[in-house]
């Protein structure tokens, strides 16, 4: 499972940290005190900082080669760990939802400085169109021909009870501007941050061209809620949850009849096609209202 994976690779790669750290300072009267002390205690939570450990570390390494130290040979093999890294698990909605979701909640509970992409298309596309637990109200889809009559899981949701998982929820084409900060507060945050992007996809039976239009109509009619949820402001004693997106403005079927994955059902069961609309409009405004009044709280007076 490509979590596990990730977890692994993180682990590893803090190791590595914490070894090199060890031998920088066995070797800090030939490295000089001050550039380990700088190395040891830098500041990474950004680019500049990143770039000025980079510097230092090189610096570092061209004092390690002149070295005949054993320890400093060892050292250059791992040096670069001294370097943030950045750690990224992608994969689709199949997997976060349903077959890997296992390890991705391992994943949430490690606490660890991983970031999870998650491009949500809401079917499982690759293995032939079947629905999953992303896959909407009112989808057809293989093992739901007549509409899928549950709404799809809230995976933002179970990662935000963990309370110190970084969440977002972002669509390219409806904001792009809050999708690039979410990937910046998501790179910076220090523990488990989780994206899930919504993705258009060739099985909705769109024309592609026009995706970017579909992430915009399923923000307005409140299908697709964008928001952020940063654990660094409840530690501010400010409310964690930011709702990026307005109050739905379109009603839900001006988003998913330019779809046929929906539409279909309209020509084959229309009966059920306008029951199962009826049940995604009124889930959708539930959805944004109840991630409405969490955004509203008043964490520092709860009673309020």
């Amino acid at each position: 499972d490509n979590a596990e994976f990730g977890l692994g690779f993180r682990l590893t790669v803090d190791k590595h940290q914490e070894h090199a750290l060890e031998l920088a300072e066995a070797l800090k009267d030939e490295i000089g005190t001050d550039l380990f002390e700088a190395i040891r205690d830098a500041d990474q939570t950004d680019e500049p900082g990143i770039f000025e450990q980079r510097q230092r570390v090189e610096k570092m390494n061209a004092i390690l080669e002149k070295s005949k130290n054993p320890a400093a040979k060892q050292l250059l093999t791992i040096s670069d760990n001294l370097v943030k890294k950045s750690i990224w698990i992608m994969g689709g909605d199949g997997w976060a939802y349903d077959i890997g979701f296992g390890g991705l909640d391992h994943v949430f509970a490690s606490g660890k400085n991983v970031n999870i992409l998650v491009l949500d298309t809401e079917v499982y596309s690759n293995t032939g169109g079947q629905a999953s637990k992303a896959t909407p109200i009112g989808a057809v889809a293989k093992f739901a021909s007549s509409g899928k009559e549950t709404g799809k899981k809230d995976l933002g949701m179970i990662a935000m009870s963990y309370g110190n998982v970084y969440v977002a929820k972002v669509a390219m084409g409806a904001n792009d501007a809050q999708t690039v900060k979410a990937f910046l507060e998501a790179e910076s945050y220090p523990g488990v941050s989780i994206i899930i992007a919504y993705s258009h996809c060739i099985a909705h039976g769109i024309n592609m061209t026009k995706g970017m239009e579909q992430h915009k109509l399923a923000v307005n009619s409140g299908h697709w809620p964008l928001f952020r949820y940063n654990p660094l402001l409840q530690e501010k004693g400010k409310n964690p949850l930011s709702l990026d997106s307005k109050a739905p403005t379109i009603h839900i079927k001006e988003y998913i009849y330019r779809e046929n994955r929906f539409k279909m059902l309209t020509k084959s069961m229309p009966e059920r096609a306008q029951q199962l609309l009826e049940k995604a409009e009124k889930q959708a405004k539930d959805q944004y209202d109840h991630y409405y009044r969490l955004a509203k709280l008043d964490v520092a007076n709860p009673d309020k």
